[in-house]
């Protein structure tokens, strides 16, 4: 049970492993496109290559349902970003029950967006575990789980295709273990539950009021998408939305009392008053552009973008994007 390109690995890896797989119920295509053409999921794709039955149910919560499934007698569900609540007639119905592979180190980050908000909180590291699954959201028992490290540049999309690597090895050897006997669950702690809500549209902007480091992870834990963005001015006479896809710290200047400045008065961020003798920063105010390589001033240090993309346009590098765009610095974004 899966639906989006973070699960179609772990098929592949049951399949590979000599699994039967009674069935594969993902989500009904979808309007996707220019064209609104209905687009099947990446999972469902792949059970069709597979040759494997493949079902849409827009709910789980009905008899119908409920009998379709128990129909499979099946030894075990495997769920992974299905994106439906299994209701408690689904969850008892395999003989073991339903495992789900989780795209966190659990109990942090559960619900829906666990390895963008990893990122955006700074994490350190994440990871995937194998949980027995019940009514409450990831809340269940867990059996095995293998780490990652966040490197500092690591966007949403890399941890996303390295975890779901990951992952799918990890559910193939619980489904060995599962087979063996030896699959054993424990309950979570009750301690560091934090939850991965849903990215909203107000995730997406930047505050350039936040210090460096922060702005850094949240454009990285949104990339590539849905996209980090601000507005600006770049030449139509009204704001442009514009997306950062790749962004790295140029600056983190501890706060405006700090004695550790730099002596040079006539450093390149002087024009925007990033410094000035008095030891005082950013002076000429959070999301100022600081300098024509795409540096912009936060409420400590500053971020350069590398990678932005205007609407409805393609990405390009920082300098293709000034190059089109009629910004100097001292621009406010």
């Amino acid at each position: 049970m899966g639906t989006p390109d973070f699960s179609a690995p772990t098929l592949a890896e049951l399949v590979g492993h000599g699994h039967e797989i009674v069935a594969v119920y993902t989500r009904a295509p979808r309007p996707a496109g220019r064209g609104m053409k209905e687009r099947r999921s990446p999972v469902h794709e792949m059970a069709d290559r597979f040759g494997i039955p493949v079902l849409t149910p827009s709910t789980l919560r009905t008899a119908e349902a409920a009998d379709a499934f128990r129909a499979f007698d099946a030894d075990v569900a495997v769920v992974v970003a299905y994106g439906m609540i299994l209701p408690p007639e689904i969850l008892a119905a395999p003989r073991f029950g339903c495992i789900n592979l989780h795209a966190s180190l659990l109990p942090r980050w559960r619900g829906a967006a666990p390895i963008q908000r990893a990122i955006m909180a700074g994490d350190a590291e994440s990871g995937v575990c194998v949980m027995q699954m019940e009514e409450g959201l990831d809340t269940g028992p867990v059996a095995m789980c293998e780490r990652l490290a966040i490197g500092p540049e690591m966007t949403a999309g890399e941890l996303h295709d390295a975890l779901s690597a990951l992952g799918a090895d990890l559910a193939a050897r619980a489904l060995a273990a599962l087979e063996r006997g030896s699959l054993g669950f424990t309950p979570q702690p009750e301690a560091g539950v934090t939850y991965a809500h849903k990215i909203s549209n107000a995730d997406g902007r930047i505050d350039w009021s936040q210090d460096a480091r922060t702005v850094h992870d949240q454009i990285r834990g949104l990339s590539p998408f849905p996209g980090a963005f601000f507005e600006a001015d770049l030449g139509k006479g009204k704001p442009e939305r514009v997306k950062v896809l790749h962004a790295t710290v140029a600056h983190e200047f501890p706060d405006a009392t700090s004695q550790g400045a730099p002596d040079n008065p006539a450093g390149p961020y002087n024009l925007a008053g990033l410094y000035n003798p008095a030891g005082l920063y950013n002076l000429a105010g959070p999301g100022t552009l600081i300098a024509p390589d795409m540096t912009i001033a936060c409420g400590k240090g500053a971020i350069r973008v590398l990678r932005a993309q205007r609407a409805g346009k393609s990405a390009v590098t920082a300098e293709e994007f000034m190059r089109g765009a009629r910004l100097a610095p001292g621009a406010q974004l």
